[in-house]
C-alpha cells in the first residue's frame, strides 16, 4: 500500500488515500502517547502546587474531582498531594486550613458537590462531572424502585423521605424527626454515607442547633439536601441523557489520565462509590 506515498496525490485512489492518511495519523497518535507515558506525563503533573483556597479552587475545577483529607490514603486521586508548605490543617484559617475548604466550597459555590463520595469518605466533585457519576451510581430506577428491590436500607429509606419532605434539614434536627436513638446510631450514621454514596442527598451548608430555651450551643451541624436540589436541573439532564456505560467509560478515562498508576480495583470503587 505505502508505494502509493511516492506517487504524486492525483494518481492515488481516494479510498486509500484516506486509509493511508487515517494510518499515518493513528500510527503517529500511538506514538505520542507512548512517548507521554514514558516520561512520565499525565494530567495530575499540570496541576500546579495548592498555597491558598484560590489555588484550590482553580485545580479542582480543572481536575474535576479529589477525595478529600489530609492523605491519599485510598491511591486514586486527591488534591492534597498537590499541597505546599503554606497549607496547614486545623489553624482555623479560612485562606490555608483544608479543613476551613470545605465549608467555604458548602457557603461560598454552587457549582461543586462536597459530600462523602468516595470509599464511604469525604470527597469534591465539579458540576461538570457530577452527571457522569450521578448516572453511573443512580441509574434509571427511582429511589422507590431501588428500596423495593433490596438495593437501599429501611433506615437510608427514613432519612431520604424525611430530607425529601423539606427544602433542607440539618442532621440533628433529622435525628429528632425520625426518633434516631443513640441505639440506632451505627445504622443511622451509616444510612446517612449510603445516601451520600449513592447520591440521593448531598451536603449544602451547617445549621447552628439551639436549645429549647433559644440558646446557641455545641458546633454547627451539617445540612443535606436532595442532590436534584442543590444543583440545577441541567446537570440530571445532561446525566439522564448518558448509559451508564457511557459515564463509565468516560470516567475512567478520565481517571487513569488524572493517575496513570492508580489500581483499576480501586478506581472502579472509586466510580461506582463502593
Amino acid at each position: 500500500m505505502f508505494y502509493y506515498l511516492i506517487l504524486p496525490y492525483y494518481v492515488i485512489p481516494n479510498n486509500y488515500l484516506v486509509v493511508i492518511l487515517l494510518t499515518l495519523l493513528y500510527n503517529w497518535i500511538k506514538l505520542l502517547n507512548k512517548i507521554i507515558i514514558e516520561n512520565g506525563g499525565n494530567m495530575s503533573n499540570t496541576v500546579e502546587e495548592i498555597n491558598n483556597y484560590n489555588d484550590f479552587i482553580n485545580a479542582l475545577l480543572k481536575v474535576g474531582m479529589s477525595t478529600g483529607g489530609e492523605k491519599n490514603s485510598d491511591g486514586v486521586f486527591a488534591l492534597c498531594d498537590y499541597y505546599g508548605k503554606s497549607v496547614q490543617w486545623h489553624t482555623e484559617d479560612m485562606d490555608t486550613d483544608p479543613w476551613e475548604w470545605r465549608i467555604r466550597v458548602l457557603d461560598e459555590r454552587n457549582d461543586i458537590a462536597y459530600s462523602k463520595l468516595f470509599f464511604k469518605k469525604s470527597g469534591f466533585i465539579t458540576a461538570d462531572w457530577y452527571p457522569y457519576f450521578y448516572a453511573v451510581r443512580r441509574g434509571v430506577k427511582s429511589f422507590e424502585e431501588e428500596y423495593y428491590d433490596g438495593n437501599i436500607s429501611f433506615y437510608a429509606k427514613r432519612i431520604y423521605e424525611l430530607i425529601s419532605s423539606e427544602d433542607t434539614l440539618p442532621l440533628h434536627i433529622i435525628k429528632q424527626l425520625g426518633n434516631f436513638t443513640k441505639e440506632d446510631k451505627t445504622k443511622f450514621n451509616n444510612a446517612i454515607t449510603e445516601l451520600q454514596m449513592k447520591m440521593y442527598i448531598t451536603m449544602c451548608g451547617r445549621s447552628k442547633k439551639y436549645s429549647k430555651t433559644g440558646q446557641e450551643y455545641g458546633w454547627s451541624s451539617t445540612t443535606f439536601c436532595k442532590t436534584e436540589n442543590f444543583f440545577n436541573k441541567e446537570i440530571f439532564e445532561k446525566a439522564y441523557s448518558l448509559s451508564e456505560e457511557q459515564a463509565y467509560e468516560k470516567l475512567y478515562t478520565h481517571i487513569h489520565e488524572l493517575n496513570p498508576d492508580a489500581d483499576v480495583k480501586k478506581i472502579d470503587k472509586f466510580i461506582l462509590g463502593k
